[in-house]
């Protein structure tokens, strides 16, 4: 009975070795994960990791196009009224960022602090006089010279 008992420990405590080191290894087949972009409102917050980044280097250019055109995955209300506050992390601010509204750029110098604040109507502007937009999907674009070097996207809806 006692071999019984030390064989079965031996099983658990193999088994639990097993599942540590497979862990481990699936650890280190991961991507280091990229600088996160966050967005304010009211107290409220959602982050995200870039839908591209290259570690620091520049967007091979072929990829640009297609990775501004990607869908935000984390969305936030905005009433006409709020502050919509974005923030970078430090590497990001260092290099400077841009907001892309749209796919559009909507500033033509880098910002090159960590966090700024913009009027929410500023969003949701047709810009042509035609209805107001009910959501919008904002870019921050991570820039260096005329290089891009990481793209964060954030969809902005409009609330009440």
């Amino acid at each position: 009975m006692t071999s019984l008992r030390m064989t079965a420990k031996g099983r658990r405590t193999a088994a639990a070795l097993g599942a540590v080191s497979a862990g481990l290894l699936a650890l280190s087949a991961c991507d280091k994960p990229t600088p996160l972009a966050t967005v304010t409102v009211n107290g409220t917050s959602v982050n995200t990791e870039a839908a591209c980044y290259s570690e620091g280097k520049a967007i091979e250019p072929g990829e640009i196009k297609s990775c501004l055109q990607k869908e935000a995955e984390k969305t936030i209300t905005v009433g006409m009224d709020d502050k919509v506050r974005f923030g970078v992390e430090p590497e990001v601010a260092e290099h400077g960022w841009t907001l892309f509204i749209g796919g559009q750029q909507a500033e033509q110098e880098p910002f090159k602090k960590t966090y700024r604040s913009i009027p929410g109507n500023v969003f949701f502007s047709s810009g042509q006089g035609g209805p107001a937009l009910k959501k919008a999907q904002v870019s921050l674009v991570e820039t260096d010279g005329n290089q891009l070097k990481g793209i964060w996207h954030f969809e902005l809806k409009k609330g009440e």
